[in-house]
C-alpha cells in the first residue's frame, strides 16, 4: 500500500512538472519574443540616430570642404587678377618708357641736326672771321706802312698801358676801403675799451633810475619766475636791476637811447597795468617808433 502512495506521489510530481513545464515555456518563449522585438526595435532606433548624426556630420563636411573650396578658388581668382593688373601695369610702364624713348630719341636726333647746323655756322663765321682779318690786317699794313708784327707790338703797348691804368685804380679803391675799413674798426676797439674799463663816473652816467610807487609793482615787473623781466631786457638791450633800493628800479645799459625807451617803456606798462610779454613787446616796439620820429 505505501509502495502505491510514493509510486503515486512519483507520478504527481511528475505530471505537475510536466504541467508546469507545459504553462511555463509558451510564457518564457513569448516573453523572450517580446525581449527579442524590444532590442530590435532599440536597435533600430538607435541605428536611426546614428544615420541621422553621420548624415548630419557628412552633411558639415561637405559643406565645410565647400567653403574651403570656394575660398580656395576666389583666392585663387584673386591672385590670377592681381597678377593680370601687375602684368597691365608693366605693359603700360614699358609703352610709356618706349614712347619717352622715341621722344628722346627725336630730341637728340634734332639737337644733333641743330648743333651740326651751329657748328656749320660757326664754321662759316670762322672762315670769314679770318678772311676779314686777313684784309683789316693788309688795310692796316697799307695804311700804317708797317708790318703786322709791329701793329701788333703796339697793341701791346696801349693794351699794357690800359692794364697798368686799371690796376692801379683797383689799388687806390682796395686801400680807400682799408682805411675806411681800419677806422670803422679802430672805432669799434675804442668803444669796446671804453666799454670795459669805464671808471665809476661812466657807470654812474649809464644808470637811468625808475621810480615806483610800492614794491608791489617790483614783483609785477619780474613776473612769474621771471619771464616779464626777461622780455623787457631782451626787448629794449639793456639791464633792469630790482633790487632792494626802496621805490626804485636801476635801468643800466651805455646806450642812452635804449635806456630811454625802457624808461619810457616801463613807464606806460605801470599806468595800463597789463604787463605781460606780449604787451612788454608790443609797447617797447610803440616806443621805439615813437622816440625814433621825434
Amino acid at each position: 500500500m505505501l509502495l502505491y502512495l510514493l509510486i503515486g506521489a512519483v507520478i504527481g510530481v511528475a505530471v505537475g512538472a510536466a504541467l508546469a513545464l507545459a504553462i511555463y515555456i509558451p510564457i518564457r518563449k513569448r516573453s523572450l519574443a517580446a525581449e527579442k522585438d524590444d532590442i530590435i526595435r532599440k536597435a533600430e532606433i538607435e541605428a536611426e540616430k546614428i544615420k541621422s548624426e553621420k548624415i548630419l556630420q557628412a552633411k558639415e563636411k561637405f559643406l565645410s570642404l565647400k567653403s574651403e573650396h570656394d575660398q580656395y578658388v576666389s583666392d585663387a581668382n584673386n591672385r590670377i587678377r592681381e597678377a593680370e593688373n601687375r602684368v597691365r601695369q608693366k605693359e603700360n610702364t614699358l609703352n610709356q618708357q618706349n614712347m619717352d624713348l622715341q621722344r628722346k630719341i627725336k630730341e637728340a636726333e634734332a639737337q644733333k641736326m641743330a648743333m651740326k647746323s651751329h657748328e656749320e655756322a660757326l664754321e662759316r663765321k670762322s672762315e670769314e672771321y679770318d678772311r676779314l682779318k686777313e684784309q683789316a690786317n693788309r688795310q692796316i699794313e697799307s695804311i700804317a706802312s708797317m708790318s703786322a708784327a709791329e701793329a701788333k707790338n703796339i697793341l701791346m703797348e696801349n693794351m699794357k698801358a690800359e692794364a697798368r691804368t686799371e690796376a692801379q685804380a683797383y689799388i687806390n679803391d682796395t686801400m680807400d676801403e682799408a682805411r675806411l675799413n681800419a677806422a670803422k674798426e679802430a672805432k669799434r676797439i675804442v668803444i669796446s675799451t671804453i666799454q670795459r674799463t669805464a671808471t665809476e663816473t661812466a657807470i654812474e652816467n649809464a644808470v637811468t633810475t625808475f621810480p615806483i610807487d610800492n614794491d608791489e609793482i617790483k614783483g609785477r615787473i619780474i613776473g612769474r619766475e621771471g619771464r616779464n623781466i626777461r622780455a623787457l631786457e631782451a626787448a629794449t638791450g639793456v639791464e633792469i636791476v630790482v633790487d632792494d633800493t626802496p621805490d626804485a628800479i636801476l635801468i643800466s645799459g651805455f646806450d642812452p637811447v635804449r635806456r630811454e625807451v625802457a624808461r619810457l617803456s616801463l613807464h606806460q606798462l605801470v599806468i595800463d597795468g597789463r604787463i605781460h610779454p606780449a604787451r612788454i613787446e608790443e609797447v617797447v616796439a610803440k616806443v621805439s617808433k615813437q622816440l625814433e620820429d621825434e
